[in-house]
């Protein structure tokens, strides 16, 4: 329930602050955490870190 209510908190925070230039930076940095995640253990992985 804790991270559900974080989400909520910050989905209340967009929408009554209008900051939805925030939106598309939270899902890109989320996008880059799953990536990571996912090659970490796979022979992906070299190359993925190579990246950064």
């Amino acid at each position: 329930m804790g991270k559900l209510s974080v989400v909520a908190d910050f989905w209340e925070f967009l929408k009554v602050r209008k900051k939805w230039w925030l939106a598309p930076i939270v899902v890109t940095l989320l996008l880059v955490g799953a990536l990571l995640v996912v090659t970490e253990s796979s022979a992906v992985a070299p190359f993925i870190y190579a990246l950064f």
